[in-house]
């Protein structure tokens, strides 16, 4: 194979650690706003809705310049979406870019057009539930291009501003770019969509068999006693603490900046919170900075 010639592009061998241009994009109500203040924050010269023709020029004129910028494309665009592709793969050639692609799961999208009572940027004529799928399918050829997606059906506006800050900032701290989300679940209501890791704590005793128990929760400390003291629980424990302790610094090497571990047992009621709580003290312990929830767990 011929060597290149300098044509004054960039290889991915050039690119920098940090991008020049970020271009965020993704479906309606998952913190695509959110995310571009926090580049603001960070320095980045943003702009919101940027016509797509005038990218181009733009990351010149930035470039040119010695500033950072970020951009917001989305469904707004409209017919013109089917040019970005295309467009984006020259402008990776050219400079350090990165396309950042945030979704949500759709439940989570809907509740949150719920709570700010604002119709789909595709009109009020258009149910939100119709217009998310039409948005989903029509931005699936930019998803596939995407350098880094991220789900953020669980992150609060604080937690996703702190993985941005984390990713993009000038942090050195390797452990703390890490945000770690440890959720019980019960199998008989799914797997979390987003989850990376998946554990089934379903050979464990279950309490549910024990009248006192049946309405306490793992988080409840007699049940969470009652689980422990199994020896198995024990092992299982020593031997899930000892795998992440290896996996979690090659996933921060590796530059993952989020990761989802799930624990199921059969309703996400005793088992699987007791040992969710006691993963996400273990991480705690460690520096690692996490979120614990329990998504099947009833309310007191």
């Amino acid at each position: 194979m011929p060597s290149p010639t300098n044509t004054g592009e960039k290889t991915e061998t050039d690119n920098d650690a940090r991008p020049d241009l970020v271009i965020i994009t993704g479906l309606s109500g998952s913190g695509k706003g959110t995310v571009l203040r926090v580049f603001e924050d960070l320095g980045f010269f943003s702009v919101d809705n940027l016509p797509i023709e005038l990218i181009p020029k733009f990351a010149q004129l930035t470039q040119d310049s010695g500033n950072r910028a970020a951009i917001v494309i989305d469904i707004r665009e409209g017919e013109a979406l089917s040019t970005f592709p295309e467009l984006y793969r020259r402008l990776k050639r050219k400079l350090n870019a990165t396309l950042l692609f945030l979704e949500a799961q759709e439940e989570s999208l809907i509740r949150r057009f719920s709570e700010t009572r604002r119709p789909h940027p595709l009109g009020t004529e258009v149910p939100v539930l119709d217009g998310l799928r039409v948005e989903r399918d029509a931005l699936e050829p930019i998803r596939a291009l995407a350098d880094d997606v991220v789900d953020t059906s669980r992150f609060t506006v604080h937690e996703l501003r702190d993985l941005i800050r984390a990713k993009f900032g000038d942090s050195c701290d390797e452990a703390m770019q890490l945000l770690v989300s440890v959720v019980s679940f019960g199998f008989r209501n799914g797997v979390p969509g987003d989850a990376d890791l998946v554990f089934d704590v379903r050979f464990l005793p279950n309490p549910n068999y024990i009248a006192d128990f049946k309405p306490l929760t793992g988080k409840d400390p007699k049940v969470a006693k009652y689980i422990r003291d199994f020896p198995q629980t024990q092992e299982f424990m020593l031997r899930i603490c000892d795998l992440l302790d290896f996996l979690l610094p090659h996933y921060v090497r590796e530059g993952k900046n989020y990761l989802t571990i799930a624990l199921g047992c059969t309703g996400g009621q005793h088992r699987s919170v007791m040992m969710a709580h006691e993963i996400a003290r273990h991480l705690s312990r460690g520096g690692y900075k996490v979120k614990e929830s329990h998504r099947d767990m009833p309310q007191s």
